[in-house]
């Protein structure tokens, strides 16, 4: 995990946010995940095995993704990072860390099915058998230069909302590839998540969007997917690879059976552009009228609700709490709510996670 996540936070773009403390929210959430996430692991065992969990995800729509497996096992890690300046010896206890680490490794290793357990073991990501893919192909219609122009500006204003919707955290969208076609094309495919009305209490803002979630299938000519990260991003040679779009198809997984598609109309494009725009608007004004205080609280519910996709997979978010923060103490609650990111990189000057004595 180290050398992974050490790349990855070396690789983002920006740490902080001029309006959002994000340094702060995440390592409340982080601490928040250390003491609590092996508790609520147990008891969304105890409802559906980690394998079963794994395997049910891998279908478009799912948060259950990359990027969320990701997330569960390294929260925590870096939770016990911060929290072995105040307690190490419960930082190095070993059942919750084995608890966390086994529930990850388990669901992770069904998810993907390839033998492998992340992205950065194969550059790829590539859940979806070959009948995900054809339903995906199916709607597929030819992109003209008009069209391409259209889908750009969607999947632009899409990527910026569900940014600052999701608290200048990247996971309102991921993706998912490559598939090679028998053509040599390639697809990839991306999925927009919880964009509308959620267990965000903020999201009245998007009482107006009319999907909750999207999955859009990119298909490519002339395009290489050097890799995809844990994070869902795709790097791809050349970089602008809707340049290349040859082929798209949109579809919303709302109110479907698991592992079903329906297709949307692209004439709902520039319709939903529109209503996404007035959200984030709505959104913006919003933020800026919060205290420091509840936009900590906010961005770190983003944060330590990651595990929330499982939870909800196995029947039991209901039963879980989600409150957060709720069991750091006081002292270290004011501590890390002061936190002020400066756009660094991690610190060279030692393991990234150090070993368990």
């Amino acid at each position: 995990m180290a050398p992974i996540s050490r790349q990855l936070t070396e690789e983002r773009t920006s740490l902080e946010s001029k309006i959002i403390p994000v340094s702060a929210y995440v390592v409340a959430a982080c601490v928040e995940s250390f003491l609590r996430y092996p508790e609520m692991m147990r008891e969304i065992e105890q409802a559906m095995s980690a394998e079963e969990i794994g395997r049910r995800a891998r279908r478009p729509g799912c948060r259950v993704n990359t990027v969320y497996l990701w997330s569960i096992a390294n929260f925590f890690l870096i939770g016990r990072k911060v929290w072995e300046q105040f307690d190490p010896v419960r930082a190095n206890e070993l059942d919750g860390v084995h608890m966390v680490m086994d529930f990850w490794e388990r669901a992770a290793r069904a998810f993907r099915a390839d033998g492998t357990r992340q992205a950065a073991d194969t550059g790829t990501v590539t859940p979806y058998d070959d009948a995900s893919v054809s339903a995906l192909l199916a709607g597929v219609v030819d992109v003209d230069d008009d069209l391409r122009r259209r889908i750009r500006s969607f999947n632009a204003t899409l990527v910026a909302y569900l940014f600052l919707l999701y608290f200048d955290t990247r996971v309102g969208h991921g993706d998912t590839g490559p598939y090679t076609l028998p053509d040599g094309r390639v697809l990839l495919v991306r999925d927009f998540y919880d964009m509308a009305e959620s267990d965000f209490w903020w999201s009245d803002v998007a009482k107006d969007v009319p999907y909750r979630n999207l999955t859009a299938a990119f298909v490519l000519d002339g395009v290489r997917i050097d890799r995809i990260t844990d994070f869902g991003t795709s790097y791809t040679t050349p970089e602008d690879f809707l340049d290349h779009l040859t082929g798209f198809a949109l579809y919303t997984t709302d109110d479907m059976a698991p592992g079903e598609l329906r297709p949307v109309s692209l004439d709902e494009m520039e319709p939903m552009v529109a209503a996404v725009r007035q959200a984030q608007r709505a959104h913006y004004r919003r933020i800026t009228s919060m205290t420091r205080d509840e936009k900590i609280r906010c961005g770190a519910y983003v944060y330590f609700s990651f595990l929330r996709p499982f939870a909800l997979e196995a029947g039991v978010a209901d039963r879980l709490d989600w409150t957060v923060p709720r069991d750091m103490p006081a002292p270290i609650y004011e501590f890390v709510s002061a936190l002020e990111g400066d756009n660094a990189g991690p610190a060279d000057d030692g393991p990234y996670y150090s070993l368990l004595p």
